[in-house]
């Protein structure tokens, strides 16, 4: 198997795409490169005395749309040619969705589970003074990613308003209440990927009492996806982390699992037991039998070795890039339909966009109004989605990239190219 590289996916979706537009290469060739890509030495005093030197990445991918806006996750296999395709990914996500943003992605080679508290707020500080010259509230805005949270958040916003000399809370989302955030941010993704399975299953005419789900990753987007779709009345019949995985036929209760890992911190699936509940590889979580799989872990899950196994009858992305180009060819020709990451997983950047409009025009939203007004672009960018692909006979995959190439380019057309 050839080395799996997330960039060259994206490249070759977007000239698959442009090419059913009708587009010259010229009409994108500014979509194959990134604007900026930047590398920074992060040094860190360790708690023992010791100086560390790590290594992050920040990647501006377009700002045609607008500010570019993507998350930092920090973890071991975080390397360029990810953060490349990420922040791309971003710049598209943000134009199916009709978002006045382009797209960028950060990244720290770190397993943040071997720093402490203290290491991690030192590395956070640092990551943010070597990236500063290139962020902003109108220039691009960070936001959680694997493994950062709102805390996280907290530490850029206030390195950033402490370099600036005045508070700044419009330069990063996904921040803490207390800080100018926004109530539903943290449940935002989860929550837009509940409303992708309805609108499928609508479409399909499958009843929500009769669909069974499967999903792969129990972090914040795949635990709050198997809350929600619980509370909704999907049977959620399989979960899996890192760990590995639980099932139970009849469905596994979703808030039991939740609350045993709320109560004990750092204890995993493979900690949980109940009556009835089974305990399966990780892998074999993407061969479960169920209505619909969603990955919701990292990318390159579904791929040449794996999708040929799958026993969904419908793929909803949570994670970005989870599909690779062999497995997506694979699953349509099983006739096996994917509902694409850069519309399906859209919700957290939905919610981070109005999280960035109160804070530059210092306005509030009960949560009710954000999930509604979430709700309201989720429907409404399936919706464009599933026409386009009805109308070119093409894939949800190909219909959602149409849309945002088109999108994209029409705007690179009106601005031009300087100078």
């Amino acid at each position: 198997m050839a080395e799996y590289n997330p960039f060259d996916n994206v490249v070759t979706v977007v000239k698959e795409a442009a090419e059913r537009l009708g587009y010259e290469e010229s009409d994108y060739e500014t979509l194959l490169h990134p604007e900026r890509q930047m590398e920074v030495s992060i040094p860190v005093r360790m708690d023992d005395g010791e100086i560390k030197v790590f290594t992050g990445y920040r990647v501006q991918h377009s700002t045609t749309r607008g500010p570019a806006k993507g998350g930092i996750r920090f973890h071991p296999a975080v390397n360029m040619d990810e953060v490349k395709a990420l922040s791309a990914w971003m710049t598209f996500k943000c134009a199916v969705v009709n978002i006045p943003y382009g797209g960028a992605k950060g990244g720290v080679i770190v397993d943040p589970k071997k720093l402490s508290k203290s290491e991690l707020r030192h590395l956070t500080r640092r990551y943010t003074a070597m990236i500063s010259p290139i962020i902003g509230p109108n220039q691009d805005i960070p936001a959680p990613d694997v493994n950062t949270n709102p805390e996280i958040m907290g530490w850029i916003m206030d390195t950033y308003s402490m370099l600036k000399g005045h508070s700044e809370p419009g330069v990063v989302t996904g921040k803490p209440l207390a800080i100018h955030g926004i109530p539903g941010r943290m449940s935002a993704t989860g929550r837009g990927v509940m409303f992708t399975c309805k609108n499928i299953l609508d479409k399909y005419s499958i009843a929500i009492g009769d669909c069974t789900v499967a999903i792969q990753g129990f972090g914040n987007v795949g635990g709050t996806a198997a809350r929600l779709l619980y509370k909704e009345g999907f049977t959620v019949v399989a979960v899996s982390d890192v760990s590995g995985g639980l099932y139970k036929k009849d469905g596994l209760n979703i808030y039991d699992i939740l609350e045993f890992t709320k109560k004990n911190p750092g204890k995993l699936l493979e900690d949980y037991e109940a009556e009835g509940v089974e305990h399966i590889p990780g892998e074999k979580i993407l061969k479960t039998e169920c209505t619909i799989l969603i990955p919701a872990a990292m990318e390159n899950q579904l791929n040449e070795q794996t999708a040929g196994n799958v026993k969904a009858k419908i793929v909803v992305e949570a994670a970005n890039g989870p599909t690779s180009l062999e497995g997506d060819k694979i699953l349509n020709e099983r006739n096996i339909p994917v509902v694409p990451d850069i519309l399906c997983n859209a919700g957290g950047v939905v919610v981070s966009y109005l999280e960035w409009v109160q804070n530059q025009q210092a306005i509030y939203w009960e949560e009710t109004e954000t999930n509604a007004k979430l709700k309201h672009v989720m429907d409404r960018s399936f919706g464009e989605v599933w026409d386009t692909a009805q109308e070119n006979k093409v894939t949800l995959r190909e219909a959602a990239y149409m849309i945002a190439i088109k999108r994209v380019v029409e705007a690179n057309q009106i601005r031009g190219i300087w100078p």
